[in-house]
């Protein structure tokens, strides 16, 4: 699927796998909901205070109590602690742009591998028979329900095309997300260590989904005063790396 005078060599890593991301995600949700947890929709924080040793947090839907505020908030993570007296950790949100389409001439495209060029201007993978692609874009922007921008989609399908022995024939859809990043692109995860019982969850970069079991199991450690898991701490993960005092 690459051109021959294009590739001046490779490295092929066929350990790597695929996730399905929105299965991963329906699992967290129902494994959620067996544990009594209630998804809340269309909640936007309007107001968070303390009173006495609990939180307040008012939202368009209702208020809610409790001994700790997690703050996944993502691209809007700095913008909650704001509301919680707490100071930012420099989030930066990142957007990155992704295509679908067909390629020209047809091709069976579900063995392939993704393909990543060397300096990350551009990847494309295989997708439920079509190509995802994407220009590998990170363009400062602020919290948003972020949009693909034309001229990010036209790299896409340009560098894309100048590798590729096909052409994108017809896009078939085209999105843009968040992926958010602090000063020294580790997540941020810990309580901070000047408002109590704020515990931050974020900067995950673009791996959120896969670091998402791990980081919770470290989340839930720290919030009830316990050590990180071992299995956790035999790969190197430590609580002072990602704890938000490491940026103030």
């Amino acid at each position: 699927m690459l051109k021959r005078d294009y590739v001046a060599g490779g490295v092929l890593e066929p350990s790597a796998n695929d996730l399905d991301v929105h299965e991963i995600h329906r699992g967290f949700l129902r494994g959620a909901a067996r544990a009594g947890a209630t998804l809340i929709c269309d909640a936007e924080v309007l107001d968070i205070s303390r009173q006495g040793p609990a939180w307040w947090v008012r939202t368009k839907t209702g208020e809610f109590r409790g001994d700790f505020i997690i703050n996944a908030a993502g691209a809007w993570g700095d913008a909650i602690a704001g509301l919680a007296g707490a100071r930012p950790v420099g989030l930066a949100p990142k957007r990155r742009t992704a295509i679908l389409f067909d390629p020209a001439p047809p091709e069976d495209v579900n063995g392939w591998p993704i393909i990543i060029d060397a300096d990350e201007q551009f990847y494309f993978k295989p997708e439920t028979g079509r190509v995802l692609g994407s220009p590998a874009d990170e363009t400062v922007s602020p919290p948003c329900d972020a949009q693909p921008e034309e001229i990010d989609v036209a790299l896409a399908v340009d560098r894309i095309e100048q590798a590729a022995t096909f052409r994108v024939q017809r896009l078939v859809r085209k999105w843009a997300g968040l992926r958010n990043f602090v000063a020294d692109k580790s997540p941020v995860v810990g309580l901070d260590p000047e408002i109590p019982g704020f515990f931050w969850l974020v900067a995950q970069g673009g791996y959120g989904i896969q670091t998402s079991p791990a980081l919770s199991r470290v989340a839930s450690a720290l919030i009830d005063g316990k050590n990180i898991p071992e299995d956790l701490q035999s790969l190197g993960v430590r609580a002072d790396n990602l704890s938000p005092a490491r940026l103030h």
